[in-house]
């Protein structure tokens, strides 16, 4: 048999990292057997469910490369499917119309709260013979009253849920609309969803959907509950510890393999391994090795990971996500070196595409003035003779290659009889505006012959404006 999986958000906001590492543990067991991964948008929730929310699920999954094979499906259009269910379930006795008012309902969850029972609908309605009426009903699920439910968790082992413990649940509202536990079974029956991974918070939501596949004879479907996953301080993962919603990573300048890999380790592991190919996971990964204890999110080691990445990838890649990061910053890239030269020079220095980004802005653009220290420096009076010779020696020079720039700044300091860094800190803050840059060879070569000279002018204009003030 195909194995199928699905992930099945609700579009009441954005794609979270919970919801992220779900569909990738769900999307990595799918592919890793062979098998089909759907999506499926869980829109029953019609007043907080949104377009906007929509979107911003599949931009998500796009940017993380988890493309899938069907879908995606959503529920608000397949309502006809569910009352067709619904009618049949009435018709055969295994759900029945509630003619209980809401009063009486809550009357009874209070009283059973006071008496420090568990609360359920006491199943008034079960039994009693339906007549012709005007009065508005709900549909109830008629569950089981004897024996439990057993089901073997991939992540927690054996889980049994006494009947008991379940009441008849709400399958079908007054209005008409169909409920999250039904649409789910019917759902996962018709896609032929083979496994279901999901998040812990719908383990009590399991039972009651295999007793409804059961009243359906439809097959049951395989389960992985994953933990939830906390902030460094223990406490679940929410706003207040940072990014949560995927996209504001990318917002904030990580690479998509580096979150994936990040997330992909975040309860499941493969011996001492930290970094994984795409491959590798698919080779690799089993829900079998999920760890059923609580993750812990580390920024630190996210930061390492898409460090590794951006000085790993190919810089053609690299270059792609970097556009977007350029774009946001207002930096126009048309008068300048190409990005793939960008990435070669700076990925050994950048945290994150972000960082990449802003540290390359005089590549592109005059700078507005220089950092302060870095001129304070390197910008006195005493630079003022290595300055003038190397930009003579840059102007009389053709050869605007690595090798022979790093053989003219070191010809400079040879004919001045100073070490290297008493004409290369000053070139390096004249012609870029600061202290850091690559190797002072590659820096000029990319920025160029009359830009190069022309800042080397600026500074040298600093330097006799700083002499007359003294």
């Amino acid at each position: 048999m195909t194995v199928k999986t699905r992930f099945a958000p609700s579009p009441t906001g954005f794609l979270h990292v919970g919801g992220a590492r779900t569909a990738l543990y769900s999307w990595l067991h799918a592919k890793s057997q062979g098998g089909k991964f759907v999506l499926r948008i869980e829109d029953t929730d019609i007043e907080r469910s949104s377009q906007e929310a929509v979107d911003a699920i599949l931009e998500g999954m796009s940017w993380l490369g988890l493309n899938w094979d069907e879908g995606p499906y959503y529920q608000t259009k397949r309502f006809e499917r569910y009352t067709e269910i619904i009618n049949k379930m009435l018709a055969e006795g295994t759900a029945y119309k509630c003619y209980c008012t809401k009063e009486r309902v809550n009357a009874l969850r209070e009283a059973q709260e006071k008496a420090g029972e568990a609360a359920r609908y006491d199943g008034k309605c079960r039994d009693i013979e339906v007549t012709d009426t005007d009065q508005p009903y709900v549909v109830r699920f008629k569950n089981p009253k004897e024996g439990s439910v057993k089901f073997a968790d991939h992540v927690r082992g054996n889980i049994e849920f006494s009947n008991k413990e379940l009441d008849d649940l709400i399958i079908q509202r007054t209005d008409g609309t169909p409920t999250y536990n039904f649409c789910v079974v019917v759902d996962d029956w018709d896609m032929g969803i083979t496994d279901v991974v999901r998040g812990e918070d719908h383990i009590n939501n399991t039972p009651r959907q295999i007793n409804i596949l059961n009243a359906l004879k439809a097959p049951l479907p395989e389960y992985a509950h994953v933990s939830m996953i906390l902030g460094d301080d223990g406490a679940k993962l929410s706003k207040r510890h940072g990014a949560v919603s995927v996209m504001q990573y990318r917002d904030e300048g990580y690479l998509p393999e580096a979150l994936k890999n990040y997330l992909v380790r975040l309860g499941w592991s493969h011996g001492d391994q930290e970094i994984f190919s795409e491959q590798e996971m698919l080779d690799l990964f089993s829900l079998d090795a999920i760890n059923k204890a609580p993750s812990a999110f580390n920024t630190d080691k996210l930061i390492w990971l898409n460090q590794h990445y951006i000085k790993t990838l190919a810089p053609e890649y690299i270059a792609e996500h970097l556009q977007w990061h350029m774009n946001q910053q207002n930096i126009d890239i048309t008068n300048g070196p190409a990005l793939t030269e960008i990435v070669t020079a700076l990925s050994e220095r950048a945290k994150t595409l972000v960082d990449l980004a802003a540290s390359s802005r005089y590549f592109f653009e005059e700078y507005e003035e220089f950092e302060a220290k870095a001129a304070k420096n390197h910008l006195r009076p005493v630079a003022k003779e290595a300055l003038t010779l190397v930009q003579q020696k840059l102007e009389e020079n053709d050869d605007w290659t690595d090798n022979t720039l790093h053989q003219l700044i070191q010809e400079t300091a040879d004919q001045l009889e100073v070490g290297m860094g008493k004409v290369g800190m000053p070139l390096r803050v004249a012609i870029t505006g600061g202290g850091q840059s690559p190797s002072l060879d590659v820096t000029l070569r990319l920025i160029g012959k009359q830009r190069s000279i022309a800042r080397i002018t600026r500074a040298l204009e600093f330097i006799a404006a700083r002499e007359a003030t003294q």
